[in-house]
């Protein structure tokens, strides 16, 4: 610490203070000449003494005595040379302006000379004390995030004698407060802060791997398409090859053509040749140049297993449409197909392979994996005897399914026919899972001479539900070329909450174009409405090639969440299927009791197994209303890297196990550009100022211009002080009291 010194001052007017010097004056008199009187005795002498004392000290009270106790500060004062050593700083973006032909410094390397005291130490600046301090991030690691808050508020607390602060960095932030809590309190406190900006400001010559789309599994001996997206910041079109390695031995390659200053989207299709884990990685070759290379791949999880998809297709008439599904979802080899079909010209409901006679029971419609609901509609209880309404469903045969899709994980395609049944869905369970909102005075659809056509929204085009060729552009051109339709189904709108993929090219309602193709998420399950009975025209010229990919792509997106995990007696699943660390994972369970159904109550343990080997347990709670038999819970990964889940019942003594991929967060992508704007909003409010590399020299006048710290200085008022008060109060007691033994009262 410092030298402190101490002094006493009055902080009164001069005339009261003058006043004062009278008022004691007199007083000392009157006193003298009352101890006079009084023949020189000893107790009036006192008396009188005391009085004279308490009239000082009153007059000292009204000028205000104060103790002034100054502190001064350290010889050495503190510069803190704050840097960033954040994963981000390894990004190679430091180009030599001399020779721009040299291969390009890391962030890190370009800051590392300025690692040196003496460069911050010159004669101007006098005796300083230097200090270097690193900072990331509070993280495990550390250098996966930064936090510049953090680091500027440590800076601040640790130094008392802080002259001012060095920052070094790329002024990239991604976790904690805003950088600009931190510089408001080096404002407050007359600190400023010289920022140093490392990096690149635009993009440099690059081509990257931006993102590469891969499920958590796949169906071994079905092909599987892989969407990746190439992105360039080089001033010409490029020509690249994208290669498709399974397990690091490359298996398909592919030449796309990257747009300048752009992006390119494309997929590769892989085609597991048997069940196991794989990791798949797409990569491209290094530009000459690319200036960046760290970021021209992509590497990711996935496991492969056999498949077999239990579908139910639900029909009145054996109308076109129903036929050529049947047909395209029964050669399929990873469909089990069932058919129930209720014909009112057959003898019996039903018939033929594949067929049942009746609808299935409550336990035995939870197997089905998806439902295909035609045109059928919800009528009396159903006699199959009497015959008399064959083409409806009962109220308790709609709860089941939608109790199968809120708490089974199913999915539901409604398929509306030109009988117009589906209009009293609209009165039963299944209203709330319906994504549209039918026309009621357009119940039977509306029919036209004139053929019309789908159109993909945006969302449609970046679906993969809807993806029939391997490009956006081609993509669009395939559903434009699609042959068309003649029957669409009456639709006012489609309801809150759904994704509209395609809408009607010309018809339109009070509420846009009528929606054709619409999802939404009910429950634990998906729901999808198909608005035209002529999909089987698609076969037009090309037979199968885009009916059999788009039902296919159907069921399989309908079903995704049932296959993550399923035993015997369990079924587990989550959401999001690729979470990053830090995301909340939704956890879902479906079991069933010995008997097949669902478990009403019961005790649902998953264990989530870190990468590391750390073991968390998480106790799922069962639903409510229609989700008997799941049950859910949530869980928070902290680690990045393939998690093993395990779930097991108490009652049933059922589990299922699978595994689980976590991105990492990737906060510190290398190859971002550099924010010089954060660093100087930094030194605008601290009174600093931001400079490159190649002008830190420049930063010396400035540190040899700023002021010592002052002395700080603490201050005791005397005069307003209890102890102060406690002492005039005593000796007037004392006075009084005196007075009283001398006779003088």
């Amino acid at each position: 610490m410092g030298e402190q010194q101490g002094s006493l001052e009055f902080f009164s007017s001069g005339s009261i203070l003058g006043l004062g010097l009278v008022v004691i004056v007199v007083a000392g008199i009157l006193c003298w000449l009352a101890w006079q009187r009084s023949g020189y005795s000893v107790k009036t002498g006192g008396l009188e003494l005391l009085r004279f004392v308490l009239i000082c000290l009153v007059v000292i009270t009204l000028n205000q005595p104060e103790w002034l106790q100054t502190q001064l500060p350290d010889q050495r004062s503190t510069l803190a040379v704050l840097w960033d050593k954040s994963n981000s700083m390894k990004t190679r973006d430091v180009v030599d302006a001399q020779d721009i032909s040299t291969e390009p410094k890391s962030r890190a390397e370009t800051i590392l000379p300025l690692m040196s005291e003496g460069i911050w130490k010159p004669s101007e600046v006098g005796d300083l004390n230097v200090v270097f301090e690193p900072f990331s991030s509070h993280l495990d690691p550390a250098e996966e995030a930064t936090d510049l808050n953090a680091g500027l508020s440590h800076v601040l607390d640790a130094h008392a004698s802080l002259r001012g602060v060095v920052l070094l960095s790329d002024g990239d932030w991604n976790v904690g407060n805003s950088p600009v809590e931190a510089a408001t309190k080096f404002r407050m406190k007359g600190v400023p802060v010289f920022t140093v900006g490392v990096g690149s400001e635009v993009p440099l010559p690059d081509l990257e791997v931006v993102s590469v789309d891969v499920p958590t599994y796949a169906v071994a001996n079905k092909q599987l398409r892989i969407p990746f997206v190439v992105r360039s910041t080089l001033g010409q079109d490029r020509d690249v090859s994208v290669t498709l390695s399974v397990n690091q031995k490359p298996e398909h390659s592919k030449v796309v053509r990257v747009p300048a200053m752009s992006q390119a989207q494309d997929n590769m299709v892989w085609t597991p040749p048997a069940t196991g884990n794989y990791t798949l990685t797409v990569r491209i070759p290094r530009d000459t140049q690319e200036l960046i290379p760290e970021n021209n791949e992509i590497s990711v999880p996935i496991s492969v297993r056999q498949e077999q998809l239990k579908v139910l297709v639900i029909e009145s008439y054996p109308r076109w449409e129903y036929r050529y599904l049947r047909n395209a979802l029964e050669r399929d080899p990873g469909v089990e197909l069932t058919t129930l079909l209720f014909h009112p010209e057959l003898p019996d409901v039903g018939g033929g392979r594949g067929y049942i006679n009746s609808f299935p029971t409550t336990n035995a419609l939870n197997r089905y994996d998806v439902v295909f609901l035609g045109d059928v509609g919800i009528g009396q209880e159903q006699n199959y005897a009497e015959r008399d309404d064959l083409s409806s469903l009962t109220y308790q045969q709609a709860q089941d399914l939608r109790q199968l899709v809120s708490a089974q994980a199913s999915g539901l395609v409604f398929m509306p026919g030109r009988t117009g049944m589906h209009d009293s869905l609209m009165s039963s369970p299944l209203a709330d899972l319906y994504p549209v909102v039918l026309d009621a005075t357009a119940a039977n659809g509306v029919g036209s001479s004139t053929r019309g056509y789908f159109s993909l929204t945006q969302l449609g085009r970046r679906s993969l539900l809807t993806r029939l060729a391997g490009t956006d552009e081609g993509n669009s051109e395939v559903w434009r070329t699609l042959p068309g339709f003649y029957w669409y189904a009456g639709v006012k709108r489609a309801k809150v909450g759904t994704e509209t993929l395609a809408v009607h090219d010309q018809a339109t309602t009070g509420s846009g174009r009528v929606p054709l193709i619409v999802t939404k998420t009910y429950g634990a399950g998906k729901v999808l409405f198909m608005g035209t009975d002529s999909a089987w025209r698609w076969r037009q010229g090309v037979e199968d090639k885009y009916h059999y990919r788009f039902w296919s792509q159907v069921a399989r997106w309908m079903a995704y969440r049932r296959q993550m995990a399923h035993g015997e007696s369990m079924r587990l699943f989550y959401s999001p299927d690729r979470p990053h660390v830090d995301d909340v994972l939704a956890l879902n369970a479906n079991v069933n009791d010995p008997l097949g159904g669902p478990l009403e109550r019961g005790t649902v343990i998953v264990q989530a197994i870190s990468p590391s080997g750390k073991t968390q347990t998480i106790r799922l709670q069962p639903g409510e209303g229609d989700a008997a038999g799941l049950f859910t819970g949530s869980f928070v990964p902290k680690e990045a890297g393939n998690y093993r889940l395990v779930a097991s019942s108490t009652e049933t003594g059922g589990s299922v196990e699978t595994d689980l991929s976590v991105q990492g967060l990737n906060r510190e992508q290398q190859g971002r550009l550099a924010r010089f704007d954060v660093l100087e909003e930094i030194a605008q409010i601290t009174d600093g100022k931001l400079v490159s590399v190649s002008e830190v020299s420049t930063l010396l006048d400035y540190l040899a211009a700023l002021p010592k710290p002052e002395a700080t200085v603490h201050r005791t008022r005397i005069w307003a002080h209890p102890l102060w008060a406690g002492l005039l109060i005593f000796l007037l007691g004392v006075f009084w009291i005196a007075r009283k033994m001398t006779g003088a009262v």
